[in-house]
């Protein structure tokens, strides 16, 4: 079944208000909603339906939505997940399509933004390949957000495996001359 004729939507965020008015938002546009906070509390939700849309936070509170893909596939195979976060990189976006999500959306999203996705999804065939390379600027953005994804949100480690192959001068500490 595809995903624009699911009415049933799930949606798993640590933000309160943000899913309540997600929640609202697609209920007024026919949908059928139940919201939860992190995934632990929505398992039952998520094994019960035969068929539904799973609305997952990237950032959960003490949490990342990628641990939980899995663990949601296996609970429901027939699922679909779509990864929602305000920390959009190619890097992370990859890694949920390999580890079972079936898409990856960027915040801040409209419910009518949703909707119109999930009526529009193509085919990956479907789907034109760019042949325009990123630029630079891009390249290094990726490649911070790669850096942080594989530390654990510390730059400091990767930094300091650098500094020790004298590779960065980035942490270097300047003494300032304090003369009054």
């Amino acid at each position: 079944m595809f995903a624009s004729q699911i009415k049933k939507i799930i949606i798993i965020d640590d933000d309160l208000s943000y899913r309540e008015i997600l929640a609202r938002s697609l209920s007024r546009l026919d949908y059928q909603t139940q919201h939860y906070a992190n995934p632990k509390d929505a398992e039952a939700a998520i094994s019960n339906d035969e068929q539904c849309i799973i609305l997952l936070d990237l950032k959960l509170e003490n949490d990342s939505g990628l641990m939980w893909i899995e663990t949601i596939k296996e609970a429901n195979p027939n699922c679909h997940i779509i990864l929602l976060t305000g920390y959009a990189s190619i890097s992370t976006a990859v890694e949920a399509i390999k580890l079972g999500a079936d898409n990856y959306l960027a915040k801040p999203i409209t419910a009518r933004e949703i909707v119109s996705h999930l009526q529009d999804q193509k085919s990956v065939k479907d789907i034109p390949i760019s042949t325009k390379p990123m630029s630079v600027g891009r390249l290094e953005w990726e490649h911070i957000q790669k850096v942080l994804q594989d530390n654990d949100g510390n730059i400091c480690v990767y930094d300091r495996s650098y500094n020790e192959q004298g590779l960065c001068i980035a942490s270097q500490s300047f003494e300032f001359n304090k003369s009054t």
